[in-house]
């Protein structure tokens, strides 16, 4: 085994309360919008996983002042609106594709050449579907075969407004084009046919943008963005991310007895999709102490262990859950019955194939599943997993993150070959599940 793997053993009654991570959605857009405001904007709670400080790292390669204070907190002195200036060196982005995509975006109205790079598996990613609407702007893209990663970005002096509508639901290619938009004279348009996460909007108009959102007769959204605002720098709050309270929330729900507190955890009506289908499944899910935080909603989840029960899961729930799947299909190898998870498609793009990491592993594990098109079928007994297999991630946080839960609560202890990845978004992870009572350690060690 590698010195990067671990083991997760059957724990004892989970207890206690945790914070997790900031959300890293709102922190990547946190970071790029106050490296454009006006004036100082300080971010606390801020993901310091390394897909964030990849974007930090761009931000200060582009000209913006950012800094970490010794308590935690950033500050940035931004450049202005069309003000960022050409990066001297390649702009690695690691495994973040939410930086890279929205970056590639904010970059293409700057009139200069940047180039991106990755790691191996964000340079295996697609990136047609960003370059596509911002090449009708006026920018231009050299890249690998497949319009991939490294990839030159040839920002246009004189970008133009679009009115766009996604082809499929994608919170990164809506915000790719409006971000773009905001050095761009006059009004850009996204239309999407399914509401996505709205971060962007929400954040634009705290800065100072001037953005509407109109519902259409046919059921779309329309949001616009009137170009060349001043932005103002601000203080941001960074809740805890719900696609990371996610592993600790289903271990909660797996292992007997366990009685959890997961706190200020962003409850965002377009980031929900998977607590609704959990309490669905019959989770025991209580949300306490909710508030309004720096303009998005979090509150308290205490979580006690529960019965599940296999449930259909709709295709148009998908942009809101898409990240979190990998761990429903954990918690659904639980529960009683069968649950269909429908409309998977994009799962076959993220960091690696996570449909079909996951049918494999859940497989090997012992779970009977089966995949249809993109729909992942689990079939449950109530009963916990057999277990006792080394899953590969692939470079891939939240199968790791997913494999580890699922040996907290399977017969036998689940390995995974390579734990690096998950500090991309959940630095601290084993530790903070082992705070709560997981039995998570380095796969050399344990007993």
């Amino acid at each position: 085994m590698s010195p990067k793997s671990l083991i997760s053993l059957a724990a004892a009654p989970l207890a206690g309360q945790a914070r997790v991570p900031g959300d890293k959605s709102i922190s990547h857009r946190a970071l790029m919008l106050g490296a454009l405001a006006i004036g100082q904007s300080s971010i606390e709670g801020l993901l310091e996983g390394e897909d964030v400080l990849r974007t930090a790292a761009a931000m200060r390669a582009l000209g913006a002042e950012v800094t970490r204070r010794d308590d935690g907190c950033w500050t940035l002195f931004g450049r202005g609106v069309g003000g960022l200036a050409e990066p001297e060196d390649v702009l690695d982005m690691g495994n973040a594709g939410t930086g890279a995509r929205l970056l590639m975006g904010l970059l293409a109205s700057h009139p200069f050449t940047s180039v991106f790079t990755g790691d191996a598996s964000l340079r295996s990613r697609p990136m047609r579907r960003v370059t596509d609407p911002l090449s009708r702007m006026g920018a231009g893209f050299v890249g690998r075969s497949g319009g991939r990663l490294p990839m030159a970005v040839i920002g246009t002096a004189s970008p133009i407004p679009i009115s766009y509508e996604l082809p499929m639901p994608s919170a990164q290619v809506k915000s790719a084009v409006l971000l773009a938009g905001l050095n761009t004279p006059g009004t850009t348009t996204v239309i999407e046919r399914e509401a996505t996460r709205d971060h962007t909007e929400l954040m634009l108009t705290g800065f100072g943008a001037t953005l509407t959102v109109e519902s259409l007769p046919n059921g779309t959204r329309a949001i616009s963005l009137i170009g060349q605002p001043e932005l103002t720098g601000r203080t941001i709050k960074v809740p805890a991310d719900p696609s990371s309270a996610a592993f600790p929330v289903v271990a909660g729900l797996l292992v007997g007895g366990s009685t959890i507190t997961v706190n200020a955890v962003g409850t965002n009506p377009l980031r929900g999709g998977l607590y609704r289908t959990l309490l669905e499944m019959g989770a025991d899910i209580t949300f306490v102490n909710a508030r309004v935080e720096a303009g998005e909603p979090v509150a308290d989840l205490l979580v006690r262990a529960s019965d599940l029960s296999g449930v259909d899961v709709p295709p148009d729930r998908a942009p809101s859950m898409i990240d979190e799947y990998p761990i429903l299909a954990v918690a659904a190898a639980f529960a009683r019955g069968t649950t269909r998870m429908r409309g998977l498609a994009e799962l076959r793009v993220k960091e690696s194939d996570r449909l079909a990491a996951m049918a494999q592993g859940l497989q090997a594990a012992g779970v009977r599943l089966s995949v249809e098109g993109d729909d992942l079928i689990v079939e449950g007994d109530g009963a916990p997993p057999e277990g006792g297999v080394t899953i590969a991630v692939n470079l891939d946080h939240r199968i790791a993150m997913s494999f580890l839960v699922m040996g907290m609560a399977a017969r036998r202890p689940i390995k995974i070959d390579d734990a690096s990845a998950i500090d991309t978004s959940f630095p601290g992870f084993a530790a903070l599940m082992n705070g709560l009572g997981a039995r998570i350690s380095q796969a050399a060690e344990a007993k």
